[in-house]
């Protein structure tokens, strides 16, 4: 069931689109946003209040890879796997993530801190290598950097 909050955010997106169906990836991203992922309760009230079917819903929720279909940290690292992060040293620093976090892409931190994802861009190649935690950007990023990146995330 979603609460009158979030159909208050949906109606707001449908109010400005030209079709009901049409809010369904916003209405996805508000409903993640109060609860923190979307499990398949969340998509079945989605796809009620917009006059979808279930299956409808979640072939768009699992097609994102920003909506997450299970239990996320608190904080979402993206880290760019393109080929401009992989030339300039995704490697080491993917190594390095795995090391000092002790997960690996898809995982989540045993405090439920952090979760690991790829990304295949960013788009600051000129600054490359790069991640992203929530919505900080962080660019020529070396292993020697992430100890201090990751302490400003409690």
């Amino acid at each position: 069931m979603l609460t009158p909050d979030e159909k208050h955010e949906i109606d707001h997106e449908i109010s400005i689109l030209p079709h009901r169906k049409a809010a369904v990836i916003e209405a996805l991203k508000i409903v993640q946003q109060h609860r923190g992922w979307v499990n398949d309760e969340s998509v079945g009230a989605v796809a009620d209040y917009l006059d979808m079917s279930p299956a409808e819903v979640d072939s768009v929720a699992t097609f994102y890879n920003l909506i997450f279909r299970k239990p996320v940290g608190r904080h979402i690292i993206l880290l760019c796997d393109s080929i401009s992060c992989y030339v300039m040293g995704y490697q080491k620093l993917y190594a390095a993530i795995q090391d000092q976090l002790q997960i690996k892409f898809g995982g989540t931190t045993s405090d439920k801190k952090f979760t690991l994802l790829p990304n295949p861009c960013l788009g600051c190649c000129d600054r490359a290598p790069a991640l992203m935690i929530d919505e900080d950007l962080y660019t020529d990023v070396t292993p020697d950097k992430l100890a201090e990146i990751f302490s400003k995330y409690s």
